[in-house]
């Protein structure tokens, strides 16, 4: 080999002196300057005539290439895999590389016609090592994934073999069994306790020798057959690895068509394959492919590209079906979760795709993501909607809750747990937020505080319609003192609290005391003006007077407990304290009416005919309002 070298060169060298030198003279200074750089180069073997030069050249092209062909062919022939064997791959490799670099040195004096043909038997030798290269490559990679697959107990065990969320699907898919037996599955993903790993996809060994496979391709102009071979058998991993974690592959329309419960837990399953796909398998394949073409930073970045392009898209074009969806009120939670899964991997986006060739799936992944936000405020909008247009129709029984009262606020409540992504999703959206004039006066307040507060607003004002289909005013009162209590313990009692502010709180409160006394107005004013007497009367038309109102107190109190005893105050604590103040505002006058009409002489003798409650009567009978209708329709606080 070596003397074939030293021919080559010398060879070489007279083709050159042929080349630049224009006389003999230039030829044979030429040729002293070689003799003085390199010994090899003596003047006595360049002493031979220049004009036999171009058939020693290609004499010796033709015994390297010869010699190379009858070196390389019997592995490109060979029936079984070369890198079974480490001497045969060694060997293999190393005559690719003397026909590499051969090409290399000669293809500068492929002008030459004989030289030209020399270099292209030598570029078809080339073509076909790369083929049987590639078979190789391929066939390497898949041997590997099998050895993971049958070794569970790789490395840490927690190889690309048994990495994944869900086992549901292990025991139906263990049903796969080949023909000779084995099962003909590709290494996918099995349980793991956390995200926090980075896999080892293949042995090392392999690895070692794939990239000693791609440094050949890449070296030879087969970079893109390499990765192409490459990305095709790590994406088909990738693809059975969201498959295992039981992600299927649906359109948009399959997405637009799914029943929602069907759909929440297709959610459920994306959040998991996201997490698993961006923190774990990404990660591993980035290192993976570093490694197989470790100094080709441009040949790994496609092939990474390429590998992990398919399942990518999968992720997101999913999680933009849900985002161009229906905006009904009650996705809204589905959807902040998927709005919140991505948010939170963005960040894997960005430093896993942070190559030139990927930038199209970092930049897709943020607009999706904002897509996702639009589509929460449009639920919002929803929302708002469904409280301006629920129709005041019927009137709730008794007074009662009213079924949007509890809707909304069991709504607002459960949104806000998510009050840090809420307020992420309406600050990107401020401009478009309701008008502050419409509001209170909430300058310093976050666009979620204003957003919340302007749906408050519509349902407070849902509420005073429907109020006014009550013909009782007192009826009214008490609908709206149920729904504006339950209302401020709702606020109260959760975030809703600190976002519409104590001011808020005070107000609303206020409001509900203000029902109660317009309740007390509407039921009992006239009751208590017929216990009122006007002393300058005569005792005996007073005498006639008081007969005649206790004959009306009776009768329009009996009426109120008979209309107010089915009438709702939700609240137990609100109904005591309705209780008493009618208590506290009726018995005194009462008791005292009923002494004065003791004492009139000719009532006093017959008072038990006349006096059908005393004072116990009066307290025990309004203790008896608000029972309600056995607790249906508006009745029982939840």
């Amino acid at each position: 080999m070596a003397e074939n070298g030293e021919e080559k060169w010398l060879a070489v060298a007279r083709h050159i002196a042929k080349t630049l030198g224009r006389n003999d003279t230039m030829a044979d200074d030429i040729l002293q300057i070689f003799s003085n750089f390199d010994g090899r180069f003596s003047r006595e073997k360049l002493s031979e005539k220049i004009g036999d030069d171009d058939s020693s050249a290609c004499a010796a092209l033709e015994h390297v290439i010869k010699s190379l062909e009858r070196q390389i062919s019997q592995y490109v022939a060979a029936d079984h895999p070369i890198w079974l064997d480490s001497a045969d791959s060694s060997a293999f490799l190393e005559a690719v590389d003397e026909l590499i670099a051969t090409v290399k040195d000669w293809s500068p004096m492929g002008g030459d016609k004989t030289i030209a043909a020399c270099l292209l038997r030598a570029d078809d030798l080339v073509q076909q090592a790369m083929f049987r290269i590639e078979d190789e490559f391929r066939s390497l990679m898949e041997r590997g994934g099998e050895s993971l697959e049958l070794s569970r107990g790789y490395g840490n065990g927690e190889s690309a073999g048994n990495l994944s969320c869900d086992s549901e699907d292990e025991e139906e898919d263990d049903t796969d069994v080949g023909v000779n037996g084995v099962e003909d599955q590709i290494p996918t993903a099995r349980p793991i306790g956390d995200y926090d790993i980075v896999i080892d996809a293949l042995p090392s060994g392999i690895i070692n020798d794939l990239q000693e496979m791609a440094k050949r391709m890449v070296a030879a102009g087969f970079g893109k057959e390499c990765s192409h071979v490459y990305s095709s058998c790590r994406r088909e991993f990738l693809e059975e690895s969201l498959s295992r974690l039981g992600l299927k592959k649906l359109s948009i329309e399959d997405v637009h068509k799914m029943p929602w419960q069907d759909l929440e837990d297709e959610i459920e399953r994306w959040i998991k394959a996201a997490n698993v796909s961006l923190r774990i398998l990404y990660p591993s394949e980035r290192r993976l492919c570093d490694r197989v073409f470790a100094g080709f930073s441009s040949a790994a970045d496609l092939s990474f590209m390429e590998v992990c392009r398919g399942s990518t898209i999968q992720l997101l074009n999913f999680a933009d079906a849900v985002a161009i969806g229906s905006r009904s009120p009650e996705r809204l939670f589905k959807i902040l979760d998927v709005f919140e899964t991505l948010r939170d991997l963005l960040p894997e986006f960005e430093s896993v795709f942070s190559d030139q060739y990927c930038l199209f799936l970092r930049n897709e992944a943020v607009t999706i993501w904002k897509r996702l936000g639009e589509a929460i405020r449009g639920i919002f909008m929803e929302l708002e909607n469904l409280i301006s247009r629920d129709p005041a129709k019927v009137p709730v029984p008794g007074g009662g809750l009213h079924p949007i009262t509890r809707y909304v606020m069991n709504y607002l409540r459960a949104a806000c747990r998510s009050r840090q992504s809420l307020e992420q999703v309406f600050e990107e959206n401020a401009a478009a937020m309701p008008p502050l004039s419409k509001l209170e006066d909430r300058a310093s307040s976050s666009s979620l505080s204003v957003q919340m507060a302007w749906i408050m607003e519509l349902l407070e004002s849902n509420l005073e319609a429907k109020s006014k289909i009550y013909k009782d005013p007192a009826l009214c009162s008490v609908f709206m003192m149920n729904n504006g209590r339950y209302i401020v313990q709702k606020v109260r009692d959760s975030e809703l609290g600190s976002l519409l502010g104590d001011d808020w709180i005070r107000k609303h409160t206020a409001k509900v005391r203000q029902f109660h006394t317009n309740y007390q107005r509407s039921s009992w004013n006239k009751v208590l003006g017929l216990l009122k007497m006007d002393p300058s009367v005569a005792p005996n038309v007073a005498a006639r007077s008081m007969k005649e109102k206790l004959k009306l107190f009776n009768q329009n109190f009996e009426e109120i407990c008979k209309n107010q005893y089915t009438w709702i105050i939700f609240d137990e604590q609100l109904k005591e304290e309705l209780k008493i103040s009618i208590n506290k505002l009726l018995l005194p006058p009462y008791q005292s009416f009923i002494g004065r009409f003791q004492n009139v002489p000719e009532l006093g003798r017959n008072a038990e005919k006349h006096i059908k409650y005393d004072v116990e009567d009066i307290e025990g009978r309004i203790n008896e309002l608000f029972r309600g209708n056995g607790g249906s329709n508006g009745g029982g606080r939840k």
